[in-house]
């Protein structure tokens, strides 16, 4: 087998853990984004308005999974917003709501105990890592690597935000790869979920790594996408990268 030199991560529920089950969490952080908008004189419905984002998102979510477009929460809150009448909000009023959104939720996410250990002890084996996450936010993403120090393990970041495309679309592994000048049989990918991270590095040659600590017992019996290895903790690859080599 062609030695891998490149591992690429997925970051929620790989990297990063959830503490707290999300509804509650989404809820206050949307009427916090309505508070942020009402007080830079967005005269929304503060009783109304939370439900109709969290409407909103919730049919986008589920048109980006069949288009594997990303349009951007920021594209979302605008056109909701042209849509109820407020015409040309300015975009850094937009940007302050979300940012107040994502406060809220940036704290539910916990860094995974082995996730330096394990980063570190790549690096230190002269592998190069990439992050490629699934995110409606590119801002979102980079300030929950920021809190949790994980930029400076990374030579090569990007979220479907920045991208517009989501995983498993080619887009961002093609990106990774040419950025790293490397081909996908060099490569692993490791992530959490096996529609978005394992068929897509599949498909593309790219050694297939499924981490399911994170997953529900449901989800494990599936058997139509089939990762190369599995693994329960992140600790585990480096001797992993080394017997397929």
């Amino acid at each position: 087998m062609t030695p891998i030199r490149a591992v690429f991560f997925d970051l929620g529920k790989t990297l990063i853990y959830p503490k707290d089950i999300w509804q509650p969490v989404l809820l206050r952080s949307d009427k916090t984004l309505t508070e942020k908008l009402i007080a830079n004189g967005v005269d929304v419905d503060p009783r109304t308005f939370p439900y109709e984002f969290i409407d909103r998102l919730n049919h986008y979510y589920a048109d980006r999974e069949g288009t594997l477009r990303e349009t951007t929460t920021f594209r979302m809150l605008q056109h909701l917003l042209e849509e109820k009448g407020f015409r040309d909000v300015p975009a850094p009023t937009v940007r302050a709501a979300l940012d107040a959104k994502y406060a809220i939720t940036q704290s539910n996410w916990h860094l995974e105990a082995d996730a330096h250990t394990a980063l570190r002890a790549l690096k230190l084996k002269g592998y190069q890592l990439a992050l490629i996450s699934n995110a409606g936010d590119d801002p979102d993403v980079q300030a929950l690597l920021t809190t949790h120090q994980l930029n400076h393990f990374f030579s090569f970041i990007r979220s479907s935000a920045a991208a517009g495309y989501r995983k498993p679309h080619p887009h961002m592994f093609e990106e990774a790869l040419k950025e790293l000048g490397l081909f996908p049989e060099q490569c692993a990918m490791v992530g959490d979920t096996l529609e978005a991270d394992i068929k897509g590095a599949n498909a593309l040659g790219i050694y297939s790594i499924w981490i399911n600590r994170r997953v529900n017992q449901n989800t494990k019996t599936l058997v139509d996408i089939r990762p190369k290895a599995v693994i329960q903790e992140l600790t585990e690859l480096p001797k992993l990268l080394f017997e397929i080599s």
